[in-house]
């Protein structure tokens, strides 16, 4: 069953940490799970902010190849709700300053890390993805239509993020939707479909979003 898109990617913008699963090196053979924080960059893909030290890391040092898994934690029926699970390759990569400020957008605990100078951020390209949005619904996605989603370049996120009003804290903006804090809660507020730049900024306009 081919999965649509737009649920996955909400899936993958309404939640802040996931469950990684990297080859242990420590124990050949055997799959090592950690919980970290992950921010969606711009290409819908989760970006992480890592410790050199951390087990996690001395394993995809070794093997890129991991498993993320994200799922709604405050749900009554585990097994019920929406769950996404991606395969793919885990690298560094560069902390230009657009990536840097997104990140600490979503997650500005990582401040503190930063300055550390020991943590560096990595990036899950998937491969395929597998989406369980339900009892009996469930199937795979390629990494070809991953790669074939719309994506709002960080510029054009930024042109828009500079003309936010005063009063909303926005985290994210993306062709499928828009993240924000309101009342100290992450919320995600999802586009009936892609949507381009110019689009965008009329549907913001219209929310009173944006000037």
């Amino acid at each position: 069953m081919r999965m649509p898109t737009e649920p996955i990617i909400f899936l993958l913008h309404d939640n802040p940490s996931a469950a990684l699963a990297t080859h242990s090196q420590a124990l050949p053979g055997y799959p090592f799970a950690s919980t970290l924080p992950f921010v969606p960059d711009s290409a819908h893909c989760p970006v992480f902010l890592i410790s050199g030290l951390a087990e996690h890391t001395r394993n995809l040092r070794a093997d890129a190849r991991a498993s993320l898994l994200l799922q709604p934690a405050d749900t009554a029926e585990p097994e019920a709700s929406p769950r996404l699970t991606l395969l793919g390759d885990v690298a560094a990569c560069a902390a230009d300053p657009a990536l840097v400020a997104r990140y600490l957008r979503y997650q500005p605990g990582a401040e503190r890390y930063l300055a550390l100078g020991d943590f560096a951020f990595y990036r899950l390209q998937p491969r395929r993805l597998r989406m369980v949005a339900g009892f009996g619904q469930m199937g795979w996605v390629e990494a070809q239509d991953w790669a074939e989603l719309a994506v709002l370049s960080p510029d054009d996120e930024a042109a828009l993020l500079a003309r936010v009003k005063p009063g909303h804290e926005v985290l994210g903006i993306d062709c499928y939707g828009i993240d924000w804090r309101r009342d100290g809660r992450r919320q995600r507020l999802a586009f009936e479909h892609a949507l381009d730049a110019g689009a965008i900024a009329e549907r913001l306009s219209a929310q009173g979003v944006i000037d």
